[in-house]
């Protein structure tokens, strides 16, 4: 585990966690995280901005995201503690760089969750008109930060049960799919979900921006290095297999729904487009099924959602850049339980108070940013740093990051400006925190100094204080 040392001055020795996952739990961890019945949140939207090539878009943000996943696995080789990008750009760049990384990408960390609590009341109260929404939102906060204090043990295990009832959707959604295609009087177009003559890279690139937010779950499996048995192996591999299964999930249902759903246009609402299209192929029984599936993977997603923000609080709370008690631990489960408290609180105002498009539409702008920097980190570490040019570190650690770096800055412009806007004010705001935090920049925000101690399976933390 990690063991802490005593800085010089005294200071209470750096908070660690329980390492209790191996790569399976990792996975699922990840899979849970994105959600694999993701592709129904946003499908209307997705599907209106691509004229009809949900697919594609998925397609092409998968490609993207495999590049920035293999950066993520890289870097986790490199410092597997818990922190993920605001750790990696950080170690990188320096503290006032990994700061704001951290702060950027607390925007769609602290969204999540919020999101999933807001979708979780929608389908109730569809469900159950007489009991309100907000009723259903209160409740799904308190078990959802319940299980997160219980320990990450726990999440596991309600993971498993909910991850295996979204992939039993899919493969029953994708088989009553075909037989309905394959059964209509018109042959559908095979190709159609992915593009057609029509198809403007612009509108591609614009709906695959958006479905970034349904890949954070490598970003999540990253943030539990300090909790997994065999982090530099366990983790890299976690990242790339749940990155690559997740994105084959997301293809397949998004293409089978293009595929019996060709006439977008006749969406009753594009908020609710899968209650169109589980009513077209499976009537009733396919449409009751898909709201309990979804529910349960609404709530999968909010436990694991909230577990990985929290444990970037915890890691940012330790190092001083936020308040010290967000690391504080729970003496008897281990678990960063102020920091899990304070996002369920996030949660509850967000979601009692934030429309449904508007905590979707943040969410993407500080994944991109800081899928970014990761990329820009590892060519930074392993290139400028270590020195390590050989042709096959080169393509490693130069060519495969320059191209997710790339990508991932093509999917970030093609954000709608008012996504734009409001990542930027939400960065403006870590700008001025951060010039409280350093006195007006004259002094280095405190970091936390990890070195190894056992190649494998521990670091030792020691604190280092902030340089006037």
């Amino acid at each position: 585990m990690i063991t802490a040392m005593t800085s010089p001055s005294g200071e209470t020795p750096p908070a660690s966690l329980k390492r209790a996952l191996g790569t399976p739990a990792l996975v699922l961890f990840g899979l849970a995280y994105m959600l694999p019945l993701a592709v129904f949140t946003t499908c209307g939207l997705v599907t209106e901005v691509t004229g009809g090539h949900l697919a594609g878009a998925y397609l092409v943000t998968t490609l993207v995201m495999l590049f920035t996943a293999y950066s993520y696995a890289n870097m986790v080789r490199a410092y597997s503690v818990a922190g993920s990008a605001y750790t990696y750009t950080q170690r990188s760049f320096g503290s006032h760089v990994g700061f704001l990384t951290g702060w950027t990408l607390l925007l769609d960390y602290l969204a999540l969750p919020l999101l999933n609590y807001l979708v979780i009341g929608i389908y109730l109260h569809a469900t159950f008109p007489a009991v309100p929404s907000w009723a259903f939102v209160v409740g799904s906060v308190f078990v959802v930060t319940a299980l997160n204090v219980l320990g990450i043990t726990v999440v596991s295990g309600v993971n498993l049960a909910l991850v295996g009832i979204q992939v039993i959707f899919i493969v029953v959604f994708v088989a009553t799919g075909i037989a309905f295609a394959s059964g209509s009087a018109d042959m559908p177009d095979l190709v159609g979900p992915f593009f057609d003559s029509g198809t403007s890279i612009s509108s591609i690139a614009s709906g695959a921006a958006i479905l970034a937010l349904a890949f954070l779950g490598f970003d999540a499996v990253s943030t539990l290095s300090e909790e997994a048995k065999d982090a530099k192996r366990s983790i890299p591999r976690a990242i790339l297999v749940c990155t690559l299964i997740g994105g084959l999930l997301f293809i397949v249902t998004a293409y089978v729904t293009g595929i019996v759903f060709p006439d977008f246009q006749s969406f009753t609402d594009t908020d609710s487009a899968a209650l169109d299209i589980m009513g077209r192929i499976g009537g009733n029984a396919l449409f009751t099924f898909f709201t309990a599936a979804y529910i349960g993977g609404s709530f999968a997603s909010a436990i694991t959602s909230q577990a990985s923000v929290s444990r970037i609080l915890f890691a940012m709370g330790r190092d001083g850049q936020l308040p010290r008690a967000l690391a504080r631990l729970h003496s008897r489960y281990r678990t960063p339980v102020v920091a899990a408290v304070a996002v369920g609180l996030v949660g509850l105002i967000g979601a009692l108070f934030l429309p449904l498009d508007v905590a979707a539409s943040v969410i993407s702008f500080g994944a991109l940013v800081a899928f970014s920097f990761v990329n820009l980190s590892v060519i930074k570490h392993y290139v400028l740093d270590k020195k390590e040019r050989g042709a096959k570190a080169m393509w490693a650690y130069a060519v495969a990051p320059v191209i997710g770096f790339a990508l991932t800055m093509w999917l970030w412009t093609s954000l709608t400006p008012t996504t734009l806007v409001a990542g930027a004010i939400w960065a403006t705001i870590g700008v001025v925190i951060l010039a409280i935090l350093t006195r007006g920049f004259r002094r280095r925000p405190p970091v936390m100094d990890f070195t190894e101690d056992d190649p494998t399976t521990s670091a030792t933390a020691a604190s280092v204080p902030a340089t006037e």
